[in-house]
């Protein structure tokens, strides 16, 4: 069987590196940042969700906009913003100059998670599903995995501004990339007629033959629990994960007392951890089972509720004292959210009523980037007034048992959405 869906995978994957990159760069760059414009551990906080205030904001639009345009074209005007906000972070001449580029930075990426479930529901049969999310997911953690210290050396050696731009360029030469490269399986002229029908066989999203024809509202997806259970459980894990990536080499520098060379290529283990587990255990093995026959439902909801649950580890780094086991309950954590990871993101695509897809990965983003703009802003704050990350580390574990309560209680089985009438 030709493999030509596997590319597409591969592409949106490197896209989520590229993605990622220009999000971590401001927590690697802390100190210059604060050499440079003055600021606070609590304005540090809010510089580093400054890129989510407008991400959130845009991700019910632009899930709309997906749905009603098609990704072609919303990504390749989203990846050329992204691409100019970083150069525009580069060339900062203050701290309003910079602030603006990370809000642009917001709104160049929002499209990226919600098109990537649209373009994977429309190449992928439910059966394989998996492990190509868990390719652009993981795709995240390895880019905090090697990015964190590479940025790191490249900060050092070169200066903060340099740091950035580097990020430009890559940003730019993915929307190149992206350009040339991305088709719908209907547009796309190099697809052999058998890999066509072998997923449309499979059960994949189907394209509408008119932009925006849908009859489903935001409305009426607000109004399904399904919606309101997974919105809650990536919100949970969303506030752990954008703990760690915004905070951890600080963590490791201010409790640990580490050098910053040190504290970025610490960083860079959780990371890998979870890259593994999002790739091994959300990806390969639950692919495995569902073609071996499994229960596609127990499947899914027992490597969902188990990874979820193995990340309330990040409430033992509250009393870890060395680097050992602090990174030992930091991977526990962020592996097992790794691992449930790709199984919320195919949710999407298993519960929308037809061509709803990135507008339901858009509404369930928006609470979690809530969470992802939420968790640096908090912890801030929480580390001035106790002058320690344990209570920042507690306050996220109370999140992803909100987070689970809702995967049980709300979400429920994985079915679809009734269209409305």
């Amino acid at each position: 069987m030709p493999r030509r869906r596997w590319r597409i995978a591969l592409l949106l994957g490197f896209g989520v590196v590229v993605n990622y990159l220009d999000r971590i760069n401001v927590s690697v760059s802390r100190d210059a940042l604060h050499d440079a414009f003055g600021i606070s551990l609590i304005g540090f906080g809010y510089l580093s969700s400054a890129y989510n205030w407008t991400y959130a904001a845009m991700q019910v639009p632009s899930g709309m906009l997906l749905d009603h345009f098609g990704l072609k074209r919303v990504g390749r005007v989203s990846t050329f913003l992204w691409s100019v906000a970083s150069f525009a972070s580069a060339a900062a001449t203050g701290l309003g100059s910079f602030l603006a580029a990370r809000f642009l930075l917001g709104v160049g990426e929002s499209p990226a998670f919600p098109g990537n479930a649209k373009a994977l529901g429309y190449w992928f049969p439910e059966s394989e599903r998996s492990f190509p999310i868990a390719i652009t997911d993981a795709a995240a953690k390895l880019s905090a995995g090697v990015g964190v210290p590479l940025l790191g050396v490249l900060l050092l050696r070169f200066g903060w501004r340099w740091s950035f731009a580097s990020t430009g360029f890559i940003s730019l030469f993915y929307f190149l990339l992206f350009y040339w490269v991305y088709r719908n399986p209907s547009e796309d002229r190099q697809l052999t007629e058998a890999e066509r029908q072998f997923i449309l066989q499979g059960g994949v999203q189907q394209e509408g033959r008119i932009a925006g024809r849908s009859r489903t509202s935001v409305g009426y997806l607000l109004r399904q629990k399904k919606v309101w259970g997974l919105a809650l459980g990536w919100g949970g894990y969303n506030y752990t994960f954008f703990l760690v990536l915004t905070w951890l080499p600080s963590y490791l520098s201010i409790s640990l007392h580490m050098d910053l060379l040190s504290s970025v290529l610490y960083t860079s283990i959780p990371w890998l951890v979870a890259t593994l587990t999002d790739l091994a255990i959300g990806g390969w093995l639950v692919d495995t089972l569902l073609k071996r026959g499994w229960n596609p439902h127990r499947v899914r909801q027992t490597v969902l509720l188990c990874g979820t649950a193995l990340g309330l580890g990040i409430i033992g780094a509250a009393t870890a004292k060395t680097p050992a086991s602090a990174l030992f309950w930091i991977s526990l954590s962020t592996g097992g959210l790794s691992a449930a990871s790709p199984v919320a993101w195919t949710v999407p695509s298993l519960i929308a009523p037809r061509e709803s897809v990135a507008t339901i990965a858009g509404i369930t983003n928006f609470s979690a980037q809530i969470s992802a703009l939420s968790a640096p802003i908090i912890t801030g704050y929480l580390v001035t007034a106790t002058h320690t990350f344990a209570s920042a580390f507690v306050t996220a574990g109370l999140a992803i048992l909100v987070g689970i309560a809702g995967y049980v209680f709300l979400l429920g089985r994985m079915e679809a959405i009734p269209e409305p009438e």
